[in-house]
């Protein structure tokens, strides 16, 4: 017994010693996506706080909520051409993040609905696509810098992201008064934290355009396209796409071929798409209202990063014991626990129980829904259905539950004077916000059991 703990001590001073010279080594990826999550976190979980301070209606804070996802949406396809054919990676990282830091600082100043709105626009355009960028530059280096490991490593580099993340909601407790509403410290501090990761950028190691870098691959290969005896059957594949890259005409049949064998799950992913976007929008306006003070809902909302670092580490022990439908399952079944605690609203304890679930409903449903993704795809659709994926989670998803939960909430809201007479106040039916999307998710969990139980016979 005593032998085997000792084996057990020694390969984890292993692995811990293992991921510290790892660290030393690779700080420049570790810092770059600590860097762009802090960034991030650093005012978008209480935007909605310090909208509402503003005098913001609620349907115009779900509105700009929902600039991010359309950032998304329009730039994942072009952004990612310039850096394929016309840019380096590291200079478009950098560029985009000075000129997010402008945009960040309009946003701090900006006063009105419709000015801040067209800002956090143009931002999302500038800042959505580094959310790929800062993984690419990763993988763009897996022979020269990471021996052929860069996705094996990975999860100790994206760790430092959730990592960033925190420590950036946890600076609230620093920069905002007890006692005093939101205001845009948060936005400034993002602003100072992009103009770091801009400048940083450049200190990376130059990651050249995927299109040069084949261009020399091919010029250096006897049996290039200059050569008449070469095979040029594999340039391209059966989506039409030149590279392995599908043409708009084969990323539309292919999504629509996906959609047709896995109905069940990409419409839960989208309805559950639809309910984080929800959450990001008013979960930290909610905590507020139910009495956690305005400087420390941030550090409070931190607690569902804390948990998702364990089962973020520990998924594919999980995807082991349980198998990927039922994790599945889990996933998109915490959604609905969650806003049932969120629908009692009291004792404290129970919301905070729903904050720290976050590491199932993300890591269980959408991390484990990607690596589900590329397992029943066709070999040759496999990025197509990535993207397709990416398109109704992070995109239309979120989009729509966004915008949409800003009518809701302003539906569900009425303004009345407050004690003194003088100032005007916002009440909220918080149990019906949350009461309806609870019993979706619940609907959608239920076909998802359902779609199991079928395909099992």
């Amino acid at each position: 017994m005593e032998s085997s703990v000792s084996i057990l001590i020694a390969q984890e001073s292993s692995q811990i010693s293992a991921f510290f010279a790892f660290v030393t080594t690779h700080w420049q990826f570790c810092l770059l996506h600590f860097l762009e999550f802090a960034v991030w976190g650093s005012w978008i979980v209480v935007l909605g706080n310090m909208l509402n301070a503003r005098g913001f209606s609620r349907k115009e804070i779900g509105r700009i909520y929902g600039t991010m996802p359309i950032g998304t949406m329009m730039t994942i396809l072009f952004i990612g051409a310039i850096a394929d054919k016309y840019m380096n990676t590291e200079v478009l990282i950098g560029i985009s993040h000075l000129v997010g830091a402008v945009l960040l600082l309009m946003m701090a100043k900006a006063k009105n609905a419709r000015p801040f709105y067209w800002f956090a626009f143009f931002y999302a355009l500038a800042f959505a696509p580094t959310l790929g960028l800062v993984n690419s530059i990763v993988f763009a280096h897996d022979e020269d810098i990471f021996a052929g490991a860069a996705g094996e490593i990975f999860p100790w580099i994206r760790v430092f992201g959730t990592l960033g993340w925190i420590v950036a909601g946890l600076s609230h407790a620093l920069i905002l008064k007890k006692g005093e509403p939101v205001n845009e410290n948060p936005l400034l501090l993002a602003c100072g934290l992009s103009v770091v990761l801009g400048l940083f950028a450049f200190t990376l190691p130059e990651t050249k355009p995927a299109a040069a870098t084949e261009t020399v691959a091919v010029d250096q290969n006897p049996a290039s396209s200059d050569d008449p005896t070469a095979d040029s059957t594999e340039a391209a594949d059966s989506t039409g796409a030149v590279g392995g890259k599908p043409d708009d005409g084969g990323i539309i049949a292919g999504s629509i071929e996906m959609l047709k064998a896995h109905p069940v799950f990409f419409g839960v992913a989208f309805i559950a798409a639809m309910a984080m976007g929800l959450y990001f929008a008013f979960a930290a306006l909610f905590l507020e209202k139910t009495g956690v003070a305005s400087n420390i809902v941030g550090p409070v909302m931190t607690i569902g990063q804390w948990i998702e670092i364990f089962f973020m580490l520990t998924l594919p022990w999980f995807l082991d014991q349980l198998g990927m439908e039922w994790v599945l399952l889990i996933g998109v079944g915490a959604w609905a626990v969650r806003f049932g605690l969120f629908t009692f609203g009291k004792p404290l304890p129970l919301v905070l129980f729903g904050i720290a679930i976050h590491g199932i409903c993300f890591d269980f449903f959408f991390a484990a829904g990607f690596i589900h993704v590329d397992s029943i795809a066709p070999k040759h659709l496999t990025a197509t259905a990535q993207a397709l994926l990416g398109f109704l989670v992070y995109g239309l998803g979120m989009y729509l539950g966004s915008e949409l939960s800003g009518m809701w909430n302003q539906s569900l809201s009425k303004t009345e004077s407050a004690a003194d007479g003088k100032d005007e106040q916002t009440l909220t039916n918080w149990r019906a916000f949350w009461g309806i999307p609870c019993v979706i998710m619940i609907v959608a969990t239920l076909m998802f059991l359902m779609s199991i139980l079928s395909a099992r016979g």
